[in-house]
């Protein structure tokens, strides 16, 4: 069976090969040496091929003046249309009534869904996230609002519980330390890659959000971007050594840049990662150019 699984890091682009100001030039991680033969994913390397992956830099700006933001951005991803230039703007982080219209239309769960694809947003939420959205005070983000317009129930505390989800942060260390879930698994990152598979294994599409990179370069943190990226390296050994890469594509896609340079704590206009592995990337990497080149790529290889 074909699967595609899409490990969504908010706010990465590819900047300048100086580990000064950019987390993904320190050459401290072992999963990403061996994919890219001990290229770093930034600026400078351009679009590479080697045996095992494909890396490409993704036009965010999409023809619009200004800095690319996360509604807008997340909406190009999800539905192959140019949210930011339909509104005028790029527009975030949370989507409005304009951005949701654009996801409205027929985004990538809806549209593999009508096909006959099973798919799943995989992150869990605590109580008090669902709590402050039914009292109006947060928004869904575009990606779990997506999900959730396709008809899909979003992850809760049993889901974690039960491992049919993994927190934002991967290992499920946050929902332990900072929101008291003791009973909640704690992975370490390889084996957090490895449960990503086995949730995945049951779906033809799955999309996981990690936000804390945007995060941390809004913060200019660079040490704890490094530390991150050392994290999300350990969770792509794991998702490598767990699925068949015969038949399943794993994209490793942003919506903007931001964390690859912590000098400054804004968005930048770099081109956003774009990482593909397992089935198919040679090929898709070729039409892989912009943010809107996501979507088909996808139902390409679900329903060819």
């Amino acid at each position: 069976m074909r699967r595609v699984i899409f490990l969504f890091l908010d706010g990465v682009g590819l900047g300048a090969d100086d580990a000064g100001v950019n987390p993904l030039a320190a050459r401290v991680y072992p999963t990403l040496a061996r994919l890219l033969d001990d290229y770093a994913p930034v600026a400078a390397t351009g679009r590479l091929s080697t045996s095992l992956a494909e890396l490409v830099p993704v036009d965010a700006c999409l023809g619009v003046a200004g800095r690319p933001q996360s509604a807008t951005g997340q909406a190009a991803i999800l539905t192959g249309i140019n949210a930011p230039q339909r509104l005028g703007e790029h527009y975030g982080p949370r989507p409005d009534d304009r951005v949701r219209a654009i996801v409205d239309e027929g985004n990538l769960f809806a549209r593999l869904r009508a096909a006959g694809h099973t798919t799943y947003f995989c992150n869990g939420y605590p109580d008090g996230f669902f709590a402050a959205v039914a009292r109006g005070k947060r928004l869904l983000s575009v990606n779990p609002y997506a999900a959730q317009q396709a008809g899909q129930t979003l992850p809760t505390h049993a889901d974690m519980a039960a491992q049919r989800a993994l927190s934002a942060d991967f290992t499920g260390a946050g929902w332990r330390s900072e929101l008291g879930y003791q009973d909640t698994p704690l992975y370490s990152p390889h084996d957090a890659g490895r449960q990503l598979a086995a949730i995945a294994s049951n779906y033809a599409f799955t999309y996981f959000e990690h936000w804390q990179t945007d995060l941390l370069g809004h913060h200019r943190d660079l040490a704890g971007a490094v530390s991150d990226f050392a994290v999300i390296d350990g969770v792509i050994e794991g998702l490598l050594s767990a699925v068949d890469l015969e038949q399943t594509l794993i994209l490793v896609g942003s919506d903007h840049g931001n964390v690859e340079d912590c000098s400054h704590t804004r968005h930048t206009r770099n081109p956003a990662l774009g990482l593909l592995l397992g089935a198919g990337r040679a090929r898709y990497a070729q039409r892989l150019h912009s943010l809107m080149d996501w979507s088909s790529i996808i139902l390409e290889h679900l329903a060819p």
